[in-house]
C-alpha cells in the first residue's frame, strides 16, 4: 500500500509540474528549485526530484549536474516534429470522415464553437476549447483515441501555441479558422477542410519567428546551450 501511495504521489506531482510547464506558469528557461517546488506543492523533495527526472525524459526539463534544473526552452526543431505528426494525423482523420457524420459529435462541435466566441474568455479556457475541438474532429473521423498519443508528443508545440496566444490581442482569429474548418467538414468540402486545417495548424511557425525576434531567450539555440553560474544562472 505504501509503495502504491508513493507511485500515486509521484504521478500527481509529475502531472502538476508538467501542467505548470505547459501553461507557462513555469516559463521556458526558468530555474527550478526542488526545495521551493516541494514547499509550494506541500510535499517532500523526493517526489519533486523524481518528477523532474520524468519531465527531463519528456524533454520539458533539463538537468545539469552541479548547475541545477531548468525548464527547457522551446525547441523549434521539436515543435516542427510535433507539428508534422499532428498535421499528418489530423489530415488523415479528415480523409476518414464518413459520408454521414455523427450528429451528436457535430452538435458538440457546434456548441464548442459558440463558446469560443464568448467575450472575456481566458487564454487557458480558449486553449481547452481548442483542444476539444480538434479532438472532436478526430472523433468524427473515427480516430478519437489517437488524440492521447498526439497530445503526449506535443509539449514543445503546446508551449509555442500558448506563447502565440499571449502574443495575439484576441484568439478570435483562431476561432474563425475553427469555424471555417467546421463549415467545410459539415458541407462535405474535404478539399477546403484540408486546406483550412493545414493553414491553421502551421500558424504556429510564424508565431515562433515573431516571438523569437523580441524574446530569443525563450527558445533553444542548439544542443550545446548550457546555463552557467555567475552571480546568477544565465544561459550562454
Amino acid at each position: 500500500m505504501a509503495q502504491t501511495n508513493r507511485r500515486t504521489s509521484r504521478r500527481s506531482i509529475y502531472l502538476k509540474l508538467r501542467q505548470m510547464v505547459l501553461t507557462l506558469e513555469l516559463p521556458p528557461g526558468a530555474a527550478l528549485s526542488e526545495n521551493e517546488l516541494a514547499a509550494s506543492l506541500g510535499v517532500s523533495r523526493t517526489p519533486v526530484r523524481e518528477s523532474l527526472i520524468l519531465l527531463a525524459q519528456d524533454g520539458l526539463v533539463q538537468i545539469f549536474p552541479k548547475i541545477g534544473s531548468f525548464v527547457s526552452r522551446v525547441d523549434p526543431a521539436q515543435v516542427a516534429d510535433a507539428q508534422f505528426l499532428r498535421e499528418a494525423v489530423e489530415l488523415a482523420s479528415l480523409d476518414a470522415l464518413p459520408s454521414e457524420l455523427d450528429a451528436s459529435v457535430v452538435a458538440e462541435l457546434r456548441d464548442n464553437l459558440g463558446r469560443q466566441q464568448r467575450t472575456r474568455l481566458s487564454l487557458e479556457e480558449f486553449f481547452e476549447l481548442d483542444e476539444a475541438f480538434h479532438h472532436g474532429l478526430m472523433r468524427l473521423g473515427g480516430h478519437g483515441n489517437v488524440w492521447t498519443t498526439v497530445a503526449a508528443a506535443k509539449g514543445h508545440l503546446d508551449r509555442a501555441r500558448r506563447l502565440g496566444l499571449h502574443e495575439n490581442v484576441s484568439p478570435a482569429v483562431f476561432a474563425d479558422q475553427h469555424q471555417e474548418i467546421f463549415d467545410a467538414v459539415v458541407s462535405g468540402d474535404l478539399a477546403l477542410a484540408r486546406t483550412a486545417m493545414r493553414t491553421h495548424l502551421r500558424a504556429v511557425f510564424s508565431d515562433i519567428e515573431r516571438i523569437r525576434t523580441h524574446s530569443p531567450e525563450l527558445f533553444a539555440t542548439g544542443s550545446s546551450s548550457v546555463p552557467v553560474r555567475r552571480n546568477v544562472v544565465v544561459w550562454e
